[in-house]
C-alpha cells in the first residue's frame, strides 16, 4: 500500500516539473506578493486536478475530448490568459511590499482564482487526460475502490509537494531581490502569459474553420 502511495506521489512530483503557465503565475506571485500568495494559485491549481481525477475515475474523461467542447475551451483558455497576462503587466508598477501587515491586505482568494483560472485551460486538461488520465485508468482497472484513493492521493500529494518546495525557494529568493526585478518579472510573465493566449486563439480560429 505504501509503495503504491509513494509511487504516484513521485509520478506526481515528476509531471508537476515541466514549466508552463501554472508555474509561470506561481513563481511570479510568490515574489510580488509572497510565499502564501504563491501557493495559493497552487491550491487553485490542485482544485481542477482533484475535479479531473474525479471526471476521469467516473468515466466522463472523453466528453472533454469532443471537438466542440475542445473548441470552447481553447476559447476560455485564450480568455482567462489573456486578462491575467494583462493583470501581470498593470502589477509591475506596483511598489514590491515585504511586510506581512501589507501582504495581509491582499487577498489570498484571488490568488486562488488565478489558479483555478490558469488550471481550466485547454492544455492543462489535455495533458492532465493524455497523461495523468492513462496513469489514473491503468490504476483503476488493477486496483480496489479505496487502492484508487490512495493512487489519486499520491498525485496531489506529490504536486503539493512541488509547490511548497517551488514557493519555499521563491520565498527565500524574494529577500535578496528589489523593485526593479520584479517589474520585469511581472512583465515577462504577462508577455509569456499573452504569448500563449495568442497560442489559444489560433488553435479555436483553427477549430472554427474546419467546423465550417
Amino acid at each position: 500500500m505504501i509503495s503504491l502511495f509513494i509511487s504516484y506521489m513521485i509520478l506526481g512530483i515528476t509531471l508537476s516539473l515541466p514549466a508552463g503557465t501554472m508555474t509561470i503565475e506561481m513563481s511570479k506571485q510568490g515574489l510580488k506578493n509572497g510565499f502564501f500568495h504563491g501557493w495559493f494559485v497552487g491550491i487553485g491549481g490542485m482544485t481542477v486536478d482533484l475535479i479531473m481525477i474525479l471526471i476521469i475515475y467516473f468515466g466522463f474523461s472523453e466528453i472533454l475530448m469532443l471537438p466542440a467542447v475542445e473548441t470552447v475551451m481553447w476559447l476560455i483558455g485564450f480568455l482567462f490568459l489573456l486578462y491575467i497576462g494583462i493583470e501581470s503587466i498593470k502589477e509591475a508598477k506596483q511598489p514590491l511590499e515585504i511586510s506581512d501587515t501589507n501582504l495581509r491586505k491582499k487577498s489570498l482568494f484571488k490568488s486562488y482564482g488565478r489558479g483555478i483560472m490558469m488550471a481550466v485551460t485547454p492544455s492543462n486538461i489535455v495533458f492532465w487526460i493524455g497523461v495523468f488520465g492513462t496513469a489514473l485508468t491503468t490504476a483503476i482497472n488493477n486496483v480496489s475502490g479505496y487502492q484508487f484513493l490512495l493512487v489519486a492521493s499520491g498525485i496531489l500529494f506529490g504536486i503539493l509537494i512541488h509547490d511548497i518546495i517551488l514557493m519555499g525557494i521563491i520565498s527565500y529568493t524574494r529577500k535578496f531581490v528589489n523593485h526593479t526585478f520584479t517589474k520585469w518579472t511581472s512583465i515577462v510573465a504577462g508577455f509569456l502569459l499573452i504569448g500563449f493566449s495568442l497560442y489559444f486563439a489560433l488553435l479555436f480560429i483553427g477549430e472554427i474553420k474546419h467546423m465550417l
